[in-house]
């Protein structure tokens, strides 16, 4: 197999996913915020810490969060309801991508004859990221239920 044409074609689709997700994400997700669960979540106090989140970071947020496995996921629909602009979420979004993507690829073309070594190396990636990731989330969450714990109820 050509190398690259799979690299374009893995890139082009991930790209493309993730700018539907962002546009779809940009235009109906106050409707998210109007359920049930939604209220819960997308209180707009957590909406306005998003959106002062992606002014603070922008596109090198974007771009390193797209890194990481469980935040890829999760980066585009949050930055299109935080209605944060096309430019700034697209070109970062393209950029990491083509990082992931690209090594990813070149990584098992030039390994592609010995699966064992392809598969170690994606398993030692992928345990580096899932850490990451997962320290990301163990202080997300102890932050929200500190919040949570210092605003008085209502």
């Amino acid at each position: 197999m050509n190398a690259w044409l799979v690299f374009g074609l893995t890139w082009a689709a991930n790209v493309g996913s993730g700018a539907a997700v962002y546009a779809l994400a940009r235009r109906h997700g106050t409707v998210v915020s109007r359920g049930f669960r939604g209220r819960h979540i997308f209180t707009p106090n957590t909406v306005a810490h998003i959106e002062e989140q992606y002014r603070r970071h922008g596109a090198y947020g974007i771009f390193f969060s797209r890194l990481l496995p469980v935040w890829r996921g999760v980066v585009m629909p949050f930055a299109g309801i935080a209605r944060v602009s096309a430019w700034r979420a697209l070109i970062p979004l393209a950029l990491a991508s083509g990082v992931y993507y690209g090594a990813l690829t070149y990584l098992v073309s030039k390994l592609g004859t010995n699966l064992e070594d392809v598969v170690r190396v994606v398993q030692r990636v992928n345990t580096v990221l899932a850490v990451v990731a997962s320290v990301l989330i163990l202080v997300i969450a102890l932050w929200i239920i500190r919040r949570r714990r210092a605003r008085p109820p209502q």
